[in-house]
């Protein structure tokens, strides 16, 4: 098992999403988010962040057209800008093997086109950090977290 390098595993409704840690700034309580009229879904709104206005993205909503129950806000850096990733819980930091990454579904395999095409209009930078992104079976975080190998 070769190591693929540090994701941080973020569940969001039913899937786990690994998110490469070097893209990852903080994990943090969701804030309050502040609407913002004539911005489409995924984007929330802003959350103020150590200051500064942060665009928040609901990540339930690009993967499946559903509002997030979040717990938490995973912040990423997406070029010189930060973001506000919604989502369910933060499960950790693991190590996956580069031979279950070459396998695993990209993270917005599902989304629709709709919700990609706004995400990248607003922002380029952060539909980049998310194609890094990617979906974890049950079967392969199963295996990890027992130790084995992951199929």
């Amino acid at each position: 098992m070769r190591d693929g390098g540090l994701s941080l595993v973020c569940r969001v409704l039913t899937r786990l999403c690994a998110l490469p840690l070097e893209h990852v700034a903080e994990t943090m309580r969701p804030l309050p988010v502040e609407p913002l009229a004539g911005v489409p879904r995924p984007i929330c709104g802003v959350a103020i962040i150590r200051r500064v206005p942060v665009p928040v993205v609901d990540v339930a909503w690009l993967l499946a057209g559903k509002e997030s129950h979040a717990t938490r806000f995973v912040t990423v850096k997406a070029g010189g800008r930060r973001v506000a990733l919604m989502v369910d819980a933060v499960v950790g930091v693991r190590a996956l093997p580069t031979d279950s990454l070459e396998e695993l579904p990209p993270l917005l395999r599902d989304a629709s086109a709709e919700a990609i095409a706004t995400i990248g209009s607003l922002d380029a930078e952060l539909l980049v950090v998310l194609r890094s992104a990617n979906l974890v079976p049950e079967a392969v975080w199963s295996a990890l977290e027992s130790g084995g190998v992951a199929p």
